[in-house]
């Protein structure tokens, strides 16, 4: 039993996970997300062995977009068979369900709650294939006046927007190469970290029963373009990115120690939050002060490595969140950790599968699997928007003995590193440097165009397009062996007013 000095009816503990994975053999038969949200709270309820829905206090449900209910949250409530004072479906974002995982330890550390739920669920493959095939679901019927949630296009310039750059797929690229270019790699070199990482991410899907795609792939495998892994966005293939067409459901049960233990939950079997931190980067990526790090990533990371003494090698698990390569790239380096890195204890965006703001449920419930079976400490970072928010949580398998701390915001360290942002221009000519860029492609394989962001003579910011036929400017964009990065050319303007970049 482990032992603690601190009032036991304020130590959050996780006593419950749960999870659902549906396959229908008929797309008619497919769960609904509300059906699949329902059936992962009872799964983590039987998995705590105890009956404690009837004290929920607190239910976090976080956002889903396969399906659009009217306050699911509350009809979530009402399945279960429960009336919790704090009853919350909040906005998109990847980083969500740890921090609600966070919050719920919290309002439970200050006594106004005893019993948390936090679930997630989404059913996009159903959805999908039934609008495609014009099946009719017997599903809750869709809320059209519902508004749906506002998503990257409508943070983000008109600029970025025609030029195709406002979405993750092409918005991350941008990351990429301005990284691997900062860490003094080709971008040969960089793909191969990427695959590599990748590979180990299917490795562990291929061991998860709850994963969508069992198969492990090597790394030449998730970095070779071909007809069925075709490039998306420079150096993007459909491998390396995160796979939202899933049906998935999670849950994580939480309540106090003191109720744990006079329910009878077994002690082996609790994981308790012991603390983390959260930042954000500003919603609109171009006013950003550079793409080769994020100053809230770092904060966060470096806060919970303070929990465990500054060494991020004492924790037994981790979870980097994987939505696209460069971001666990970024992840280990600063929290110090070498390429052979176990990066995930459930298989990522890509092979376990993406239920979109919910992965990280999912890895909650991993990771809660992962301790029970051995280990001391685990580690979540989960990350929503592009690079935008960041949430970091560390959970153990022992009591704490400090109290669970109420504000782990590190916004103000985040912000304290930032440095000027140059002004963002849609108008410019001269010279223009590369600061970042990526090359977008048909679903044929063949190049729409590349975007490269520029500084221009006067240090503004700006997007210019490189259009298809330009072969010269693509070829010096697509160099393996050199990063574009940092090379100069021309700016003009296109005949719609556009601006294009030309290599020098």
């Amino acid at each position: 039993m482990s032992k603690t000095s601190l009032p036991e009816d304020r130590i959050p503990v996780i006593v419950g996970v749960g999870e659902i994975v549906d396959r229908p053999k008929d797309i008619a038969d497919g769960l609904e997300p509300l059906t699949l949200l329902e059936q992962a709270v009872k799964r983590a309820v039987a998995d705590s062995g105890a009956k404690l829905l009837g004290e929920l206090g607190s239910l976090d449900v976080v956002n889903f977009l396969s399906w659009r209910y009217r306050d699911p949250e509350k009809q979530l409530a009402a399945r279960l068979g429960a009336k919790p004072a704090h009853c919350y479906y909040g906005p998109v974002g990847g980083e969500s369900p740890i921090r609600y995982i966070h919050e719920a330890a919290k309002r439970i550390a200050r006594g106004e709650c005893s019993v948390a739920v936090v679930c997630g669920a989404e059913a996009q493959s159903t959805a999908t294939k039934a609008e495609r095939g014009g099946i009719s679901l017997p599903w809750t019927p869709f809320a059209h006046d519902v508004e749906e949630p506002k998503r990257g296009a409508a943070f983000q310039k008109p600029m970025a927007v025609k030029l195709g750059v406002f979405r993750p797929i092409t918005v991350y690229p941008l990351y990429e190469s301005a990284t691997s270019a900062h860490w003094g790699q080709t971008p040969r070199e960089a793909l191969a970290e990427s695959g590599a990482l990748w590979s180990t991410y299917s490795k562990v899907a291929s061991e998860n029963p709850n994963s969508w795609l069992k198969k492990r792939f090597s790394p030449e495998e998730i970095t070779t373009p071909t007809p069925e892994n075709r490039l998306i966005a420079w150096p993007y293939t459909k491998l390396m990115v995160a796979n939202p067409t899933v049906n998935m459901g999670g849950a994580v049960l939480l309540t106090s120690l003191a109720k744990a233990r006079a329910v009878g939950v077994a002690e082996e079997r609790l994981i308790y939050p012991i603390g983390g931190a959260s930042a954000e980067e500003p919603r609109d990526y171009l006013v950003r002060d550079q793409f080769y790090e994020s100053h809230p990533q770092n904060a966060v990371l470096k806060a919970v490595m303070d929990l465990v003494d500054g060494d991020a090698r004492k924790f037994d698990a981790i979870e980097l969140y994987s939505c696209f390569p460069c971001v666990p790239k970024m992840a280990r380096r600063t929290l110090g950790l070498g390429r052979n890195v176990q990066p995930t204890v459930t298989g990522g965006l890509t092979f376990f599968g993406a239920p979109l703001n919910s992965y990280m449920t999912h890895a909650a419930v991993a990771m809660v699997r992962k301790l029970r079976e051995g280990g001391k400490l685990g580690l979540l970072y989960g990350q929503g928007g592009f690079v935008t928010k960041h949430h970091g949580l560390v959970l153990s398998r022992e009591a704490p003995n400090e109290p669970l701390a109420q504000d782990t915001s590190v916004q103000a360290e985040a912000d304290r590193n930032r440095r000027k942002v140059p002004d963002f221009v849609t108008e410019a000519s001269g010279k223009g440097k590369v600061e970042s860029f990526t090359v977008l492609y048909k679903g044929n394989g063949e190049i729409e165009h590349g975007v490269a962001m520029l500084r221009t003579e006067a240090d503004a910011r700006a997007l210019a397009r490189i259009p298809a036929n330009d072969a010269a400017t693509l070829k010096h964009l697509l160099d393996m062996d050199r990063t574009p990065v940092g090379s100069v050319g021309d700016i003009v303007t296109g005949g719609d007013g556009v601006l294009e970049w030309r290599v020098a």
